[in-house]
């Protein structure tokens, strides 16, 4: 775990938010580099920004760390004090199909409704069952289908989830 993080245990993961500047963030953020570029096709990676994004005062990225070894990760933003957006989310092939994403992404939802956020948006590619699956799962509705979104023969998702305004 890093200096001056926090973080929620979960069967044997620990998922923690990112704090630049803080510990070891440089090589945890070096780390979540490759399993961007590992998970995402070149055009879609935001490898070689992650390091300008986690440093906007409104975006947060939160980790699961298995061991000394990060498994995978969340990144969001809130371009508004009522909406938020999943930039990112992505797991290491082998930690796969064990939670961690939906830790991840719990864990960004909940950081989202202590924001008073009252909608979560992201894409996905709809052949990214898996992905499409888990949004579901945690409420995520389908908004509508993004024709050439990722580029001119793939389709993305725009998927919302609301919370209640209390």
């Amino acid at each position: 775990m890093t200096a001056g993080s926090r973080s929620l245990k979960s069967n044997c993961w620990e998922t923690t938010q990112l704090r630049p500047k803080t510990g070891n963030w440089a090589k945890v953020l070096e780390e979540i580099v490759r399993i961007e570029k590992r998970a995402f096709p070149k055009h879609e990676s935001l490898a070689n920004s992650f390091q300008e994004e986690v440093k906007k005062s409104n975006s947060g990225l939160i980790y699961s760390q298995i061991g000394d070894e990060i498994a995978g990760y969340v990144m969001y933003s809130w371009p508004s004090s009522l909406s938020a957006s999943i930039t990112k989310l992505a797991v290491k092939e082998n930690f796969r199909r064990q939670g961690l994403g939906e830790a991840l992404l719990q864990a960004a939802i909940e950081k989202c409704k202590s924001r008073n956020i009252h909608r979560i948006s992201l894409h996905v590619d709809p052949s990214r069952t898996a992905a499409v699956s888990l949004y579901k799962k945690l409420g995520f509705q389908v908004d509508c289908l993004v024709e050439c979104y990722y580029s001119s023969d793939r389709n993305a998702y725009r998927m919302y989830l609301d919370f209640n305004a209390d």
